[in-house]
């Protein structure tokens, strides 16, 4: 088969456009307002405040042990059921993983089990 053009194409001549005149000067001066408005190095550096955490999901103090203990089972347990659930609709490799968090789950609800077993109140 015959190709009409060449490969690439032979143009000799570069294209020049004027607009892309590259002036040192001009870009010299589109340097520095660029590191001057993005980098700011005259500025003073200001102390960053200490990050405080959140109290939004905070446990209250006075909650006893029992109470706690029985709350993450119940978290457990919810968590098992909706990977659960999600194991159903997933297939392999991604089935595998969420089996395996499955087990994870169960593990951490058995062990917090096993210690509401042996909690004695008081």
């Amino acid at each position: 088969m015959f190709k009409v053009t060449p490969n690439p194409p032979s143009n000799d001549s570069v294209p020049y456009d004027a607009t892309f005149d590259l002036d040192p000067q001009k870009m010299k001066v589109a340097a520095d307002r660029a590191l001057e408005y993005y980098l700011n190095p005259g500025a003073t550096k200001t102390q960053i405040a200490p990050r405080k955490p959140s109290n939004i999901f905070a446990i209250d103090a006075d909650a006893d042990d029992e109470t706690l203990l029985v709350d993450a089972c119940d978290a457990l347990a919810s968590a098992s059921i909706i990977v659960n659930d999600m194991v159903g609709l997933t297939d392999n490799p991604r089935r595998q993983a969420l089996l395996v968090l499955q087990r994870v789950i169960t593990m951490g609800e058995l062990a917090v089990n096993r210690l509401l077993d042996n909690h004695k109140p008081g």
